[in-house]
């Protein structure tokens, strides 16, 4: 059975968090990927004579098991990453974490405890990586991105920068254009690869193999970026370990190599970046009329990336501080020799507090040396307010990327998104390229009208904003208002409670909502086979991108709705469950729909039982199964339930109006404000031939009657569930292909999807309703109303008073 990737990002985070202690998530970080690692080569190569890894003997993840416990399992740890490391030159890679170092992990008992714990998260069957056999599988190296995710988030300022979120890297590696290099020859290069997150992201766009290499200038990050090429089997790449600026280590000769695409994200705003260079001498920074500013390396870092790529074809993208694209000085020159040598293909602006280690906007400049002489201005992307916040940071959403990406590469112009700037703008902007000097990305001001707080009527100027809907509902406007006698001013014809009632009942707005049914309905059937006809071996992420592509493509002409909101329906549902599906039927084909996973009864000890406490389909979830086969089953439940609950209803009634002090319940009522059983027994017990306590002994006899068919209600839905869960048990191995496919395409897929398209569309009902219904309350009572409502107020009062004997002139 393969792995579920939801499941095991999120066990083993939460697993190696526990056992962290107060470690720094930054030093923490080594043991974990490095037992990672051990583990994934073990169960990939052992026994693999033709490997590209090597386990020899006492150098593999049985040997960490075979230590658990044990007194030196610390040294013991240590050997066997040695013996790994010494067979296939991993020495600085993968032997960086010291597992014997007290310091870190605590001496004697408390060690040996930790380090067995941490080895027995990795012996976890469900982490066999032999398993994931589905084409383009890569659950070890999506699993080591999101533990550095993780750890870059647990590490603050200034630790968290080894790390450049996944949503960004895949930007770049598409507005590049890796997707055009189509032999292994070709080159792609980061000159501050961190945790080499970016540079795989990017080089796995390339259709075939592309050969990579990478710089970083911190040794221990270095090691991570090394072992992350291996986990994503790009082992062949390069990775030096020096300052990139001061020592380039990618020459031939004297020369520095170029290369055909390059990414970065290097540090923002680097202070001692000239130490060990002399910039005025430096090829690199000549031809600008300028050197960067002595104590800001922002632009060393993107004359550098300019010229290590090829001059004739080199494309690349960097990643700096909002800051380069106006700030002045020398920094201004430069950016005006760029400008005008038309390198610069675009820039991408970012939101706010997506890096881990800063919080302060960033952008992506993409430069192109192709055909530059040919360009006539720069696109420019202002995407800094579409992202979800993801805890303490900000994160793009699916439909972000796709956003961008879809108006990058075809140069499409969005209304306060995204517009080709022609180079004369530029220059008469002087060579400055903030961002809102070019896109107002500003909400308008919902500005409070004056005429119409005076004389009453709606703005018609607020009502022509709504110019969408009454082009997509042509008859509605009229429906909903009338004219005034004064310019510019109309009222509502209905009553303010109606408002939502006729624009949902009007035909154009339900025959709306019939277009978007309509159009999901096409995406099914044409895709039907598709969805249909996965198969073993079959690429998951092939599928989805198929899949995902005709899916925007079907909404493109609905209008209101955004079809980018529609697409993260499907891609927020792939992430959080269809993914899991599709993965566990390229794996095991559709058989994977017989499958039941078993929750078992645990000791106190966590010794697992042999019995059964609850049941979950693999891939088909009970509800679907019992929703299709069984309902009047769960019908009868619920009828039982709500029954149950209308006794605890009255139970509860009774306890509110007898309990307190003085209250006929108040003996039985203890401490935690309960009724027991056998308090309420003992209580009747005491006052059974008590005559003064007849009142109470009435409400106490009549609680536990409720309390008595409570317990029996509960036992009667106990007993049907059980039932039920033996119908659904059975059933489940009883299904055949076909109807598993029903179940999980239509049943599961498409109906959870549509459900989301459904609240988009609500949304945007309620948007209009709303916004109405605002303007008809802000202007239905006018400053005349208000002064005659406070003037019969002030007599009504001034009335009062008189007649109290109060008086003034």
């Amino acid at each position: 059975m393969a792995v579920k990737k939801s499941e095991l990002y999120s066990s083993l985070w939460s697993s190696c968090d526990e056992l962290r202690g107060g470690m720094d998530a930054s030093l923490y970080k080594d043991y974990v990927l490095t037992l990672l690692f051990v583990k994934y080569v073990t169960d990939r190569f052992m026994g693999d004579r033709y490997a590209e890894i090597e386990i020899p003997e006492g150098g593999s993840f049985l040997d960490m098991i075979d230590a658990k416990g044990k007194s030196d399992i610390g040294d013991k740890m240590n050997k066997i990453i040695r013996k790994l490391a010494d067979k296939n030159d991993l020495h600085g890679i993968i032997d960086i974490a010291d597992f014997d170092d007290d310091g870190k992990l605590g001496s004697g008992k408390e060690k040996v405890t930790k380090l067995t714990n941490l080895v027995a998260i990795f012996q976890n069957e469900a982490l066999d990586f032999r398993k994931n056999r589905a084409g383009g599988d890569d659950i070890i190296g999506d699993a080591y991105e999101y533990l550095m995710k993780n750890f870059a988030s647990e590490s603050g300022k200034s630790k968290g920068q080894f790390y450049t979120p996944a949503e960004v890297s895949r930007i770049m590696a598409k507005v590049i254009g890796i997707s055009g290099a189509t032999v292994a020859s070709q080159t792609i290069y980061d000159p501050a690869c961190g945790s080499g997150s970016l540079l795989i992201r990017a080089s796995d766009e390339a259709p075939n193999d592309i050969t990579i290499y990478g710089q970083e200038f911190d040794p221990t990050t270095a090691g991570l970026a090394k072992m992350n090429l291996v986990l994503h089997n790009k082992s062949t790449g390069t990775v030096a370990n020096a300052n990139t600026l001061s020592s380039p280590k990618f020459k031939t000769g004297d020369s520095l190599d170029r290369f055909d695409f390059a990414v970065a994200n290097p540090p923002f705003s680097y202070k001692s970046w000239s130490n060990g260079i002399d910039p005025t001498s430096d090829e690199r920074f000549a031809g600008y009329n300028a050197v960067p500013p002595a104590k800001n390396g922002d632009f060393a870092w993107l004359l550098h990336l300019i010229y290590s790529l090829k001059p004739e074809k080199g494309k690349g993208a960097i990643i700096l501080p909002h800051g380069v694209l106006f700030r002045g000085n020398s920094e201004a020159t430069i950016r005006k020799e760029i400008i005008k040598k038309k390198i610069i293909k675009g820039i991408i602006g970012l939101p706010a507090n997506l890096f881990f280690g800063t919080g302060i906007p960033a952008c992506i400049i993409v430069v192109d040396k192709e055909n530059a002489t040919a360009r006539k201005g720069l696109f420019m992307i202002d995407a800094s307010h579409g992202f979800v916040k993801d805890g303490n940071k900000n994160r793009l959403r699916e439909q972000d990327i796709r956003k961008i990406v879809d108006c990058f590469t075809n140069f499409i112009e969005i209304s306060k998104f995204s517009r080709m700037i022609p180079y004369s703008e530029i220059e008469s902007n002087e060579y400055n390229l903030n961002i809102p000097r070019y896109i107002d990305g500003s909400e308008a001001e919902d500005l409070q009208d004056i005429s119409s707080h005076l004389l009453g009527g709606l703005p018609q100027h607020d009502i022509d904003e709504l110019a969408a809907y009454w082009r997509a509902f042509p008859t509605l406007q009229a429906e909903l208002f009338d004219s005034l006698d004064r310019d510019g001013y109309i009222k509502l014809k209905i009553a303010k409670e109606d408002i939502r009632n006729n624009i949902y009942g009007n035909d154009e707005f339900i025959k709306y909502a019939e277009k978007i049914s309509k159009a999901f309905q096409i995406w099914k059937k044409s895709n039907w086979v598709k969805l249909n006809e996965i198969k073993i071996g079959d690429n998951p992420k092939t599928f989805i991108d198929e899949l995902s592509t005709a899916f925007l493509g079907q909404f493109n002409d609905i209008s209101l709705i955004d079809k980018y909101d529609v697409y993260q329906c499907l891609m927020s549902y792939w992430e959080e469950t269809m993914q899991d599906d599709v993965y566990a039927i390229a794996f095991d084909g559709w058989e994977a729909g017989n499958d039941i996973e078993r929750e078992m009864v645990k000791k106190k000890d966590g010794t697992i039982t042999g019995k059964m406490k609850s049941f979950e389909g693999r891939i088909i979830p009970k509800k679907v199964i019992i929703d299709e086969f069984f309902p009047e089953k769960q019908e009868e439940i619920n009828r039982l339930q709500n029954e149950r609950d209308e006794l605890i209803r009255r139970m509860d009634e009774l306890k509110e109006e007898h309990s307190g002090e003085e209250g006929l319940l108040a003996e039985v009522i203890n401490d935690k404000g309960n009724i027991t059983k056998g308090e309420l027994k003992n209580r009747i017990k005491d006052i059974k031939k008590d005559k003064e306590s007849a009142d109470e002994m009435k409400i106490l006899k009549q609680y536990e009657k409720l309390m008595t068919s409570e317990a029996a209600a509960n036992t009667a839905i106990k007993n049907e569930v059980a039932v039920l869960d033996k119908l659904v048990f059975a059933k489940y191995g009883d299904l055949s292909i076909e109807e598993i496919k029903e179940l999980v395409v239509e049943k599961k897929w498409c109906n959870s999807i549509f459900t989301s398209i459904n609240d988009i569309y609500s949304a945007i009902s309620n948007r209009l309703t709303n916004r109405i219904t605002e303007l008809v309350e802000r202007y239905e009572q006018t400053l005349p109303d208000i002064e005659e409502e406070v003037a019969d107020f002030e007599n009504k009062v001034k009335g009062h008073l008189e007649r109290m004997g109060f008086s003034w002139k």
